[in-house]
């Protein structure tokens, strides 16, 4: 059993999918995509016959990496993962910290596809998945993926919790393009397991992983403020900015009307004079520390 944690911060027990699952979905995947791409050649050689050879041979090219290479990465990325074999089989592609994939995971398993499973007849990425210790391709271990088995029982998941409500939005200008997965996977398997650990041992834990937050996030450590609400806070933060990246509304919904124009309102009578105020120079502030979070003694 492989713990993998979701985009959402929540632990799952997912298994990652084997040889020979995986090859059944591959197997039911290329036969609709080589049965559509057969039809539609037929027809395209049909309707290109009056052409010359090079114009022949530029539209089957261009029909072969459409059907075999473009259709497969769009319904990876449009199903997050979930092609019509993998659904059959209840397999789904995950990135390695759990997450949905993109366009970019799709376009590099895609690719690596070809050589793989195409060109090679599936010989590369059957050795490949099984001197891997999680069943992957190379097409996975180049776009940072993973396919795992969805009809798993797992153990019961334990989320994140949530940070003091005096951090809300705390932390909503902080830089996180720089943090990396391995990072993200340990904060959260730490949030969700701190009341296990000796108290003694989460704080050291907690301070290490804030101090490296901070090293990759550029921002001074916020004073007064303890590591493990830090990382609640910062974790709370990157669940928001995933959420409204999912969710975020079109620009002109298909319901959506033009905005209703306000009434103008009585005009103004004159300003008020106001006394100027004297200014006060600001006391000077100590230059924050590198890092702010120390482990108790």
């Amino acid at each position: 059993m492989s713990e993998l944690v979701t985009g959402d911060a929540v632990v799952l027990g997912l298994r990652p999918a084997r040889l020979p699952s995986r090859g059944l979905a591959i197997l039911l995947d290329l036969a609709v995509y080589v049965t559509g791409y057969v039809l539609i050649s037929v027809g395209l050689t049909m309707a290109t016959a009056s052409l010359d050879l090079a114009a022949q041979a530029a539209v089957a090219v261009a029909s072969f990496l459409l059907l075999l290479v473009g259709v497969p990465i769009a319904v990876e990325t449009l199903s997050h993962g979930r092609s019509l074999g993998k659904l059959a089989c209840g397999l789904r592609v995950v990135r390695d910290d759990g997450g949905p994939i993109r366009f970019r995971h799709a376009l590099v398993r895609g690719s690596m596809g070809i050589v793989e499973l195409i060109l090679t007849f599936g010989s590369i990425a059957c050795i490949a998945s099984l001197v891997s210790a999680r069943g992957r391709r190379l097409g996975d271990v180049f776009a940072g993926t993973l396919v795992v088995r969805e009809r798993v029982p797992g153990a019961r998941v334990m989320p994140v919790p949530p940070p003091p409500p005096w951090l809300a939005g705390r932390f909503t200008g902080l830089d996180l393009s720089a943090v990396p997965d391995g990072l993200w996977l340990a904060i959260r398997q730490y949030l969700t397991r701190m009341n296990q650990l000796d108290p003694q041992v989460g704080a050291a834990m907690a301070a290490r992983l804030a101090d490296d937050l901070v090293a990759r996030t550029g921002a001074p450590p916020p004073a007064g403020v303890p590591a493990a609400a830090f990382l609640m806070a910062v974790v709370h933060e990157r669940q928001t900015r995933d959420a409204a990246r999912a969710f975020r509304p079109s620009a002109a919904g298909p319901g959506a009307g033009a905005a209703p124009t306000p009434m103008p309102g009585p005009m103004p009578g004159p300003m008020p004079v106001v006394a100027p105020v004297p200014y006060v120079a600001p006391a000077p502030v100590a230059a924050p520390r590198a890092g702010g979070f120390a482990p108790p003694a």
